[in-house]
């Protein structure tokens, strides 16, 4: 466990990065005794929640280099929007594949799409569901009613891929290559 003392904080907080030591951040003024106490409190939440974070995809560091993977997410990725902006009457004007820690993807007002490329490293589908979702943002550039209609019609399963990040996700953004 690392203990981080912030001027900023005004209260504790825990955090889990998947493969890294938890991390405490506490505010300055807070004693010893009290970090302590608050940690003891939260050990069997701690153990549950590092119990959660066991490697389940079986992701190899040795099997794939970052420019492998990039090169990869580059290729489906372009190969997927082509078809999916032509069928939704949309331009992208640019896709970028980048090493986001928190995002699969995102669009840009500009028309350009990223992805991130561990996608590369999840099933196809799960891809697929990412770059159709980011396509989509192009005709509705919310998270309204009519967006999910839209990725609804465009595939009717990406509720199951969407899943498959949540549980999985986690793990994926933990991925390092080996260098």
């Amino acid at each position: 466990m690392v203990v981080r003392r912030s001027r900023r904080a005004r209260r504790w907080t825990i955090d889990l990065p998947w493969g890294e030591p938890a991390r405490l951040t506490v505010p300055a003024w807070m004693s010893d005794a009290e970090i302590d106490r608050v940690l003891h409190e939260h050990r069997d939440w701690l153990k549950a929640e590092r119990a959660r974070q066991r490697p389940r995809l079986g992701l190899d560091p040795r099997s794939v280099s970052e420019l492998e993977g990039r090169r990869a997410a580059r290729e489906l990725a372009a190969m997927l929007v082509e078809d999916e902006a032509a069928a939704l009457g949309v331009e992208v004007s640019r896709i970028q594949i980048r090493d986001q820690r928190t995002r699969w993807g995102s669009c840009s007002p500009s028309g350009t799409l990223s992805f991130n490329w561990r996608l590369v490293l999840a099933p196809f589908e799960v891809l697929d569901y990412v770059v159709v979702h980011e396509v989509c943002h192009l005709r509705e550039a919310n998270h309204s009613r009519r967006f999910w209609s839209l990725v609804e019609t465009r595939r009717p399963a990406w509720r199951e891929h969407r899943r498959w990040l949540d549980e999985h996700g986690p793990e994926l953004l933990a991925f390092r290559p080996a260098a």
